[in-house]
Formats: C-alpha cells, sequence, structure tokens
C-alpha cells in the first residue's frame, strides 16, 4: 500500500492511497463511508492509520479492492502533504559511512582553499575529529532529533532560509513505527515498522559549519521552515520486498547526480530501532531517517544549490520526491 495525506480546494487534510502507477489517489474514508455509510476513526489519518497498523491496512487493503468512483482523484487534483505531518518523533541517523568520510574530506578541502598552497594544506590537515565521530559510527548508531515541524512534503517549495549563502541537499529515505514498543530485540525490529518514504534533509552548510565546533549536533544548519522534505508516500513493508536492496538516485535539473543503495547502511533501521528502544518508547508515527547515502548531497562534490533548483530523489519501489527550491526576493 502507499499511503499518503492529502488536501484538495475544497477539503482539508485526509487519508489515501496512491492508485493507478501514482496517477490517481483513493480517500479512504470516504471510499468507507459509501461502502458502509459512516466515517472509520481508523482512517481519519496516516497517523491514526500507524497507531492502529494491522486493522487500519486491513480495512485499506478492502477498500481499495473496489473503491467508489467519486472516492477517487486525479493526483494533480490533490496536493501532497508529508505522509505524516507533523510525525511524532523525528531522529536522523548516519548509518552511511562512505558520505560521512566524503564529507570530512569535502570540508577539509574547503579549510584548505584558504591557504597559499590548498592542496599542501589539505594534505597536511588535522584528521583527529573526523577520526573519532568515524569510529563512534562504526560502534553505534548515532543521531540527533531534527524539528519535525519544518516537515513538509511532495508538493511543498523548500524556502531558501536568510541567513545561509550556502543550501545542499541530502539523499536519504527513512521508516515509521506502526506498534510501539520498548527494548525491541533486532530480531523483533522489524514488527514495529509501519513503512518506509524518502527524505531530503535540506542543510544550510555555512551555518553548520559554524556551529558543529560546538560539539552538539547540527542547529541552524538543519532548523529552519521547509527543511525536512517526505514523500511522496508512505510505503508498507509487504510492497518493498528486500528493504536493503533499493537504488537510490538524486538528480538536480534533470541531470543524475549520484547514486548509491539502501544496502550500503552500516547500521540497518532493525539496528537503530534495538538501539533506540532500549529504555525508551517509540511510538506510532515516530520517523527514524537513514542518514545520507554515499554521493547523496552536494557537499561531497563541493556544489550546492541554486534557487529555482528542481531536485528529484528517487529511492527505487517507493518513488521519486520531487522538490523546488525557491528563495524570496
Amino acid at each position: 500500500m502507499r499511503l499518503v495525506t492529502f488536501k484538495t480546494n475544497e477539503m482539508s487534510e485526509r487519508a489515501g492511497s496512491l492508485v493507478n502507477d501514482g496517477q490517481s489517489v483513493v480517500d479512504l474514508n470516504l471510499a468507507f463511508s459509501h461502502k458502509y455509510g459512516e466515517t472509520s476513526c481508523l482512517l481519519t489519518s496516516v497517523q491514526a492509520m500507524a497507531e492502529n497498523s494491522e486493522e487500519a491496512l486491513s480495512v485499506a487493503n478492502d477498500l481499495l479492492n473496489n473503491p467508489p468512483s467519486d472516492s477517487i482523484f486525479k493526483r494533480t487534483d490533490v496536493h501532497l502533504r508529508a505522509p505524516i505531518q507533523p510525525p511524532a518523533q523525528m531522529r536522523d541517523f548516519s548509518c552511511f559511512e562512505l558520505h560521512l568520510e566524503q564529507s570530512f574530506a569535502a570540508a577539509r578541502r574547503m579549510r584548505s582553499a584558504r591557504s597559499p598552497d590548498p592542496e599542501k594544506a589539505y594534505q597536511e590537515s588535522d584528521t583527529r575529529v573526523d577520526d573519532l565521530v568515524m569510529k563512534t559510527v562504526r560502534r553505534q548508531p548515532i543521531y540527533y532529533k531534527a524539528n519535525r515541524f519544518a516537515v513538509i512534503g511532495a508538493d511543498d517549495d523548500v524556502v531558501w532560509p536568510s541567513y545561509s549563502k550556502m543550501l545542499d541537499f541530502e539523499l536519504e529515505w527513512g521508516c515509521y513505527i506502526g506498534i510501539p514498543g520498548k527494548d525491541i530485540s533486532k530480531a523483533q525490529a522489524r514488527d514495529h515498522i509501519f513503512g518506509y518514504t524518502i527524505f531530503n534533509d535540506i542543510s544550510a552548510r555555512d551555518a553548520q559549519g559554524r556551529e558543529m565546533g560546538g560539539q552538539l549536533g547540527p542547529a541552524k544548519g538543519k532548523d529552519f521552515d521547509t527543511a525536512n522534505v517526505m514523500g511522496p508516500c508512505l510505503v508498507t513493508p509487504d510492497e518493498l520486498g528486500d528493504p536493503y536492496d533499493l537504488e537510490m538516485i538524486v538528480r538536480i535539473n534533470g541531470k543524475e547526480y549520484g547514486r548509491g543503495n539502501t544496502g550500503d547502511m552500516l547500521w540497518t533501521f532493525d539496528d537503530v530501532i534495538g538501539h533506540v528502544s532500549q529504555s525508551e518508547t517509540l511510538h506510532s508515527g515516530e520517523f527514524l531517517g537513514s542518514g545520507t547515502v554515499g554521493n547523496g548531497s552536494g557537499l561531497e562534490q563541493l556544489k550546492f544549490l541554486k534557487p529555482d533548483d528542481i531536485i528529484e530523489l528517487e529511492v527505487a519501489k517507493i518513488g521519486i520526491l520531487r522538490t523546488r527550491i525557491t528563495k524570496p526576493c
């Protein structure tokens, strides 16, 4: 199932499902109302579906077998929000080693560029802090708690933050929690995953570079309205097959920029769920991001975004998350 949160000019947010190869959206509660003469509390939102995952998906699947025609909307006639907006909680991990290694190297290149001999300065640059981070990443999953109120969906633009001159994209994916749990074992973790989506972690690299020396993680480098783009849909696990063999591709203005694979993750979501849930309850609708796949950001190539750029993040079997960058005059 490919669940979406959508709205129209006439209706506020609704829970729906993409059908017809993504060309149509079924309004699930409207379909339920036509069939049973009343609405369902299970289908009021994708969050409600996550909270009642097994029962809600069973009801929705039955409706999708033969939805009433007037519960079906053209994709072009609806506005897609993020699958759950805002999510109950939001954590973003660093599960791809290659991205971190290449990002650290790129940051050293940028600092060395100010030297009279940039190449010599780069070769002699101090890597002790970077090495310590990599040592930690290889020992355990690491993450920061992101700004859930900055989440937007597939049909929303990213608005360039006023304080930044160096904006970047990040090709990620992530999972939503369905059944809540605490002290979840790695072997049981997949039972708690409600679905997966694509995540574009927009980053103000200049602000991030200034603040990371404080060693408390990103702040204004990540925290601004429209910074967290998710969608276009939440895909339930039964549609993905092996979640760790999915091609990931980023394109800027139609040109391929980089690619990787979900199988490149050092820590899987099974690992991540087991780690986070130690003595801590994970709740329905929480989002766990993968971190950026190797070659999935502009920083790694020292090429950054421009106003009006169109970013396309594609993850096989999930879809394409297309986003436009806007900058106020």
